[in-house]
Parts: C-alpha cells; sequence; structure tokens
C-alpha cells in the first residue's frame, strides 16, 4: 500500500529538519524495514512535509514503530523540528485519519482512456 501524509515544521526549523535527514540513524532504518515499510519519501514546501510510505499494512507498521526504542529516541529528537502532522490531533497513533486521500492520477486516466 502506499499512504501520503502531511505534516507542518516548527517555524524557522525548515535546515534543520533537512540537515537532520541527510543521514538518519541505521537502527531507525532497520527498525522501518521490521515494521514493513519499504520506502519513505519526504518533500518540503516552506514548513510544510509531504510524505509518501510505501508498505504492506501502514496501521500496523505504526503500531510496531510506536513501541520500537529506535523510532521512539528518533521522534523525540525530531520533535524539536516537527510541530505537527495534519488531520490527527497531533498524533500518528490514529492512521486511518493521518493519510490523505488520493483524489486523481494522470497515468490512470490515461491509461483507462487508451482502454477505452
Amino acid at each position: 500500500m502506499r499512504v501520503a501524509l502531511h505534516s507542518v515544521l516548527k517555524e524557522g526549523q525548515e535546515s534543520g529538519y533537512e540537515q537532520a535527514h541527510a543521514t538518519v540513524p541505521e537502527d531507525l532504518l532497520e527498525a522501518l524495514g521490521r515494521a514493513g515499510i519499504t520506502n519513505w519519501r519526504i518533500w518540503r514546501s516552506g514548513r510544510h512535509l509531504f510524505h509518501l510510505v510505501d508498505c504492506e499494512d501502514f496501521a500496523a507498521a505504526m503500531a510496531a514503530l510506536d513501541k520500537d526504542p529506535a523510532n521512539q529516541r528518533w521522534q523525540e529528537f525530531i520533535g524539536g523540528y516537527v510541530d505537527h502532522f495534519e488531520d490527527t490531533g497531533g498524533s500518528p497513533a490514529e492512521p486511518e485519519r493521518m493519510t490523505l486521500g488520493e483524489v486523481w492520477e494522470l497515468s490512470a486516466q490515461a491509461e483507462a482512456a487508451e482502454r477505452g
């Protein structure tokens, strides 16, 4: 499955957040893999971050990461940069509320049009 997320940085934390992601800790990468996450991409526009997560089961991955010490350390550290995730009340504990629904995809429409 592919899940899109939207978070917002604290004022003035843009460059620090990017520097923190230049190389994330190896134990965090291992934790993400154990949780079933195969890829996680982040784009930034001003203070807004847009995440695209590829995984088998997002809710299960978030539950596993919530208990993982490597992720707990990372969240404590990165929390100094991130103000909140949209639509969650600030908590990733409710993954069904933190995801962005896809509205439209050019290639899907083009493929449908080709098939008739």
